[in-house]
């Protein structure tokens, strides 16, 4: 008789119930990591994969990260992570609870999320793109201050990067999330802000942002008006975040298999698909190896960036 493809797993998750599987996120609920994790877990449930949310929020996702590994390596326990808790976080914390390149076994990212950075009504009108803001931070040195939704962000090195490239002097301030430094860009209290798309679409009508360029290769579908930095003449300004599922070391490779392709027709999922849409994210997977390559190549991306900045964080 035919097994069918998840039920030669189900026996693995006795420690958490029957078949029932756990999902780590390292953030409260209702972020937008837990919200594509529990998207992830509704589309596997019309596959008959049972897996429930365990927030364990703290230290910029990091508990969450470092739990993965004492977990049983049989498909019971995943992780939903933001990639530059891999990429970047290892040039950044001098005390880093895992091994991203050993402790996290990439399965498939699920989405790629791309940053932008806007100005608020704090700059003149004159500025609409990012040349027109380089000329007048040059010419208003008082103006060089951005803001991210937390320093050793994903956003807080493209504000790096961006300063770097154009010869400016740009001062970060990290907020505790993007929601308090979203209203104080509205409210003008600061003049620029990198964050992702999603932060930026509640407030597109209000007419008190500019959206002046973003972080991807190509535009993004939710904002196509809006050039590129590297259309804009700013090749180095770029990258874009993928929130992914990672296993436990030592996990079969037949597991990582059946949940890859699991994933894959999960994106196909016309209610996932919206749902990530409406948050300004894009469905993304790749293979197990292509991932661990691309998660590789911007680990060495990152490095040169976040020495060159000078931040360490001793977390």
């Amino acid at each position: 008789m035919a097994v069918p493809a998840a039920s030669w797993l189900l026996p693995s998750f006795a420690q958490t119930g029957a078949g029932v599987g756990k999902l780590l996120v390292g953030y409260p609920a209702g972020g937008t990591l837990d919200t594509t994790a529990r998207q992830l877990a509704a589309a596997w449930r019309k596959q008959g994969r049972q897996y429930i949310i365990d927030n364990r929020a703290g230290a910029a996702g990091r508990i969450a990260n470092s739990q993965l590994k004492r977990e049983r390596a049989d498909g019971g326990t995943l992780l939903c992570t933001h990639t530059s808790a891999l990429t970047i976080y290892p040039h950044v914390y001098s005390r880093l609870m895992y091994d991203p390149a050993a402790d996290l076994l990439p399965v498939s990212p699920l989405v790629a999320a791309t940053c932008a950075f806007a100005v608020s009504n704090a700059a003149p009108a004159s500025v609409r793109d990012v040349p027109t803001y380089v000329d007048w931070v040059r010419r208003m040195p008082g103006s060089a201050t951005y803001a991210s939704p937390a320093a050793g962000s994903f956003a807080h090195f493209l504000g790096y990067q961006l300063s770097d490239a154009a010869g400016l002097k740009l001062q970060h301030v990290g907020y505790r999330g993007s929601a308090p430094a979203m209203q104080d860009l509205i409210g003008g209290q600061i003049p620029a802000y990198f964050g992702f798309v999603a932060d930026f679409l509640p407030y597109l009508q209000q007419g008190k942002i500019r959206i002046l360029g973003v972080s991807g290769e190509k535009r993004t579908p939710f904002l196509p008006a809006v050039a590129t930095f590297v259309e804009q003449g700013f090749p180095k300004v770029r990258g874009v975040e993928t929130y992914g599922i990672f296993a436990p070391p030592g996990t079969p490779a037949g597991t990582i298999q059946d949940l890859h392709a699991s994933m894959v027709a999960a994106s196909q999922d016309p209610a996932l698909r919206t749902a990530f849409e409406q948050v300004g994210l894009e469905p993304l997977t790749l293979t197990p190896g292509e991932y661990a390559k691309q998660l590789q190549r911007e680990r060495e991306f990152w490095a040169p960036i976040v020495r060159a900045s000078g931040f360490r964080s001793e977390e």
